[in-house]
């Protein structure tokens, strides 16, 4: 199939998930079950394993998992040479599944964790357990050949996730130009936010000085500082002072910052930015997907919708698990604020 005959299929494809998936108003239902099992019927169409409650959460949101990678397994296949940056997208379960493997290699298992895996898109070589050297040569993480100390295991997630996130950022960059503005408004929208939600947990969470957040960041290029074009805006946010309001009033992603009333105590919350930035990355997901067909857009954003969808599955489930109540399961997944 030519790209495309290949884009078009795709498109339409994809299309018919996102109509049946639990994205936008759908994903409310989500959260008006009064059971794992209801849940089960609601998201799945195979009857409702015999198992306990705490086991049934689990099997909930792992199948879900599984079915999201596969049914993107499925949407790269029909291209003969997937985009780097889908392919990218996709690989995040390489970065996971190594934190995993090697957490379980430290602690001495014998089995291979239960891991994601991505089939023939993955850089690694999980049949190889359990030597980690095996599992990763030959591929981009092929510097992972060792099983790090406890001590060291911070450092080794950090360049992981380093890794990763400039991995997938240069990948916009080999998209098409025709389509690469489209693609990068998401992308590097995303990750330029994930980098300012981290420096804050870091900042208010722990009260860690902004020299060392600095060194927690990712960057293009760190002498650029704050004119980074992927660290720039979380390095302006430390000048913040995260009580006052009127230092971040002005600030662009203003809009996605817990609520002020003039005259009551404030303080920016970085779990409330969180799931405002998955709230609006996947109301602009839905909107890419509609308005860029037959472009690496509809892949990108599908991804990232699906996501969303995952995220609410997994509130659901686990609030269901743990007896919380319908409207903190909401206020919890962003649907209500």
């Amino acid at each position: 199939m030519d790209k495309a005959s290949a884009s078009s299929y795709v498109y339409a494809k994809a299309s018919g998930m996102l109509a049946r998936s639990f994205a936008g108003q759908r994903a409310a239902s989500l959260f008006e079950v009064k059971k794992l099992s209801e849940l089960w019927s609601l998201v799945f169409t195979d009857e409702v394993p015999v198992v306990p409650e705490e086991m049934l959460a689990e099997k909930i949101e792992r199948k879900a998992e599984l079915a999201f990678v596969n049914d993107f397994k499925n949407l790269l296949e029909c291209y003969s040479k997937p985009e780097p940056v889908s392919l990218a997208l996709l690989q995040s379960y390489d970065y996971s599944n190594l934190k995993d493997i090697s957490h379980a290699l430290q602690n001495g298992e014998k089995e291979l964790p239960s891991i994601v895996d991505i089939g023939r898109f993955s850089m690694l070589h999980y049949d190889e357990w359990p030597s980690l050297s095996k599992i990763t040569e030959n591929s981009q993480l092929s510097w992972y050949n060792t099983v790090p100390s406890r001590s060291e295991q911070k450092e080794f997630d950090l360049k992981l996730d380093t890794q990763y996130m400039l991995s997938l950022w240069k990948a916009v960059e080999k998209v098409p130009a025709a389509e690469r503005k489209t693609v990068a408004e998401l992308v590097h929208e995303k990750l330029r936010l994930q980098n300012c939600i981290w420096a804050l947990r870091l900042k208010v969470y722990y009260g860690m000085s902004d020299e060392d957040i600095i060194k927690n960041l990712v960057f293009i290029n760190e002498a650029d500082g704050i004119q980074d074009s992927l660290a720039g805006e979380a390095v302006t946010v430390l000048s913040f002072a995260i009580d006052t309001y009127s230092d971040w009033s002005d600030w662009k992603y203003a809009y996605l910052l817990n609520p002020y009333t003039e005259g009551e105590v404030w303080q920016v919350d970085p779990r409330w930015l969180e799931q405002s930035v998955i709230l609006d990355i996947n109301k602009k997901a839905m909107k890419h997907f509609h308005r860029n067909p037959f472009t690496a857009d509809v892949l990108v954003s599908w991804f990232m919708i699906k996501q969303y969808e995952l995220n609410c599955i997994r509130t659901a489930a686990e609030g269901l698990r743990l007896s919380v109540d319908e409207a903190h399961m909401k206020k919890f997944a962003g649907i209500e604020r």
